[in-house]
């Protein structure tokens, strides 16, 4: 038997000792950010006290205190157990292996969607000396390699050796493709040496954005074109009950998880204090349905535990957060920018 969700507030406010009816409603409404309706909290405290699960207490007065039975004790810990248990069902607890993740999340139809629109922007065509910075695991060598044709030139670039060495797998199945373990603040490449650059989610981590796009545009051919796929963290909205916790996980995110959380939105104004044309910026929401989906991008989980642990959310928060999550309906979405730049032709 399970109880529906105002019967569980219920049980989980008089958890710690007797209350009357105006003190449950008061608990409830700090678990939760909103009070139960009258005719909400009658009705269960009336099925509770008709299950047994809560009884009344001798007290002089209109407000009569009323606690758990033991029954009532034991439900909640049943209730508690298997939103426990759904929850480790449901969300990912251990940090993923990076290039596997990178891979995972390139499979999906929201990064393929994307994806495709940068490389339309990119416009690779036979001949190109084309850049992939911060390339990974190499998901996109082998479709920039068909676009750069038997006499391009595709060269991936990442400073994480584990990456290199996947990436450098798939180009040796390419006719003209290679990967180099190098630092994108300093490439080991000649000055006007390529046609066109990807950087795809690579921004929002690099430790310096003016010194890392100036070496883009040294490298960069004059006319060459660069295209910038990066997301705006401060956009991402999950639909929780209590707007304040779903506000302080994304807070959590902007200021402790990414280094340059909101790089999308700044990446006009930066390329244009480069020396670059701005000639294209186009977004691409991703919207997630479903929790398992979103936690395999977003690390519901792990980064909840991450906001308790540096005081952006209490246990308590986070526990109703993620089992809200997992009950749903689920919403979540997040902004990627599409910004296309070009390294004037007369400079």
């Amino acid at each position: 038997m399970r109880t529906n969700d105002a019967q569980m507030l219920v049980l989980s406010a008089l958890v710690n000792g007797p209350l009357h009816g105006y003190a449950v409603s008061t608990a409830i409404e700090r678990m939760t950010g909103t009070r139960l309706g009258r005719g909400s909290l009658s009705s269960a405290l009336a099925r509770l006290h008709g299950k047994g699960l809560i009884e009344y207490l001798d007290a002089e007065g209109r407000r009569r205190p009323m606690r758990l039975t033991p029954a009532g004790r034991e439900m909640l810990q049943c209730e508690i157990e298997s939103l426990a248990h759904t929850a480790g069902r449901m969300f990912e607890t251990v940090v993923p292996d990076r290039a596997a993740y990178q891979d995972r999340l390139a499979a999906t139809d929201l990064a393929r969607s994307y994806k495709q629109a940068a490389l339309d922007a990119l416009a690779v065509q036979s001949g190109h000396v084309v850049l992939d910075l911060g390339c990974g695991p190499g998901a996109d060598l082998e479709t920039l390699a068909r676009g750069a044709g038997p006499t391009g030139v595709v060269i991936g670039i990442d400073s994480d050796p584990q990456m290199v060495r996947r990436a450098q797998a798939r180009a040796a199945r390419l006719a003209r493709a290679g990967v180099l373990g190098a630092d994108v603040h300093a490439l080991p490449l000649p000055s006007s040496s390529a046609d066109r650059v990807l950087t795809d989610r690579l921004l929002q981590h690099v430790a310096d954005l003016p010194r890392a796009l100036a070496e883009v545009r040294r490298v960069l051919r004059p006319g060459g074109r660069l295209v910038m796929a990066e997301p705006d963290w401060d956009s991402l909205a999950v639909d929780h009950p209590d707007l304040e916790v779903s506000r302080a996980y994304t807070r959590h995110i902007t200021d402790r998880i990414v280094r340059n959380a909101v790089v999308g939105r700044q990446l006009p104004r930066l390329a244009l204090q480069a020396g670059f044309a701005v000639t294209s910026v186009a977004p691409a929401t991703s919207v997630f349905r479903d929790v398992h989906a979103a936690d395999q991008v977003l690390g519901l989980q792990r980064n909840t535990e991450r906001a308790v642990a540096a005081d952006y959310l209490t246990d308590r928060q986070a526990g109703s957060w993620l089992d809200h999550l997992a009950q749903g309906p689920f919403f979540a979405a997040v902004t990627l920018y599409i910004v296309t730049a070009e390294k004037p032709s007369q400079i």
